[in-house]
């Protein structure tokens, strides 16, 4: 992803290159994120704040039930046990990392420009992995709990609660790291179409995810 600010849209962006015939409709709707994309200010913000969302989903929609029995029976070992959340939140991930490089690579093709500011999926997808590493990994040194379902917003793991704190937090240093660009966000910049793309806001979401694991270490 080329460095870009949400109030600062590029003059050239939304032009495309194809007649609308041609248009990668579907694409288009996965790299804006659904249309959020195309909000005039701070779109990029809106992709993470569809990151949280996409965080919290698995377990209002999916997972309910898994969680519900696991809270009456917990198991004896985090590291043996198999987590169906963890396990929905990693393929979550992948698939959204992967659509997200398909998508956006369209979408700049079509656009002409290397980094539209339209595409938001990138942050979409960063600002996910951000909670998937910052809950998702375990405080070895504390015990495995499984949490009341009615006092947590979501689950990242069995034992990894999303309070408001977290989603806080996590989506803060990400919105950060976003923009700082520490090394080597700034040069995954320069690989080719929906990677370029979307790398750098991986390395952002990993910087961030481990800013907020050290939070909870820390007793957050």
């Amino acid at each position: 992803m080329n460095t870009r600010t949400d109030e600062q849209p590029s003059a050239d962006d939304g032009s495309p290159s194809h007649s609308p015939a041609n248009k990668p409709y579907f694409a288009l709707f996965i790299a804006t994120a659904a249309g959020l994309g195309y909000f005039p200010k701070a779109p990029g913000t809106f992709g993470s704040l569809a990151g949280l969302a996409l965080a919290i989903a698995p377990f209002w929609f999916v997972v309910y039930k898994e969680i519900c029995c696991a809270a009456s029976h917990p198991p004896d070992s985090f590291f043996f046990h198999f987590d169906t959340v963890l396990a929905f939140q990693i393929i979550l991930t992948i698939v959204i990392a992967l659509i997200g490089v398909w998508s956006a690579s369209r979408a700049a093709k079509f656009w002409l420009v290397k980094d539209p500011q339209r595409v938001v999926i990138d942050e979409v997808s960063g600002q996910h992995l951000t909670l998937l590493i910052g809950c998702g990994v375990p405080l070895w040194w504390k015990a495995a709990t499984i949490h009341d379902v009615n006092a947590s917003i979501g689950f990242i793991s069995l034992s990894s609660p999303l309070n408001w704190k977290y989603l806080l937090v996590g989506f803060i240093l990400f919105r950060l790291f976003d923009i700082w660009k520490p090394f080597p966000a700034r040069q995954a910049e320069a690989l080719p179409g929906g990677w370029g793309i979307m790398a750098d806001d991986w390395m952002a979401g990993i910087y961030a995810g481990l800013g907020l694991w050290l939070a909870r270490a820390a007793g957050l």
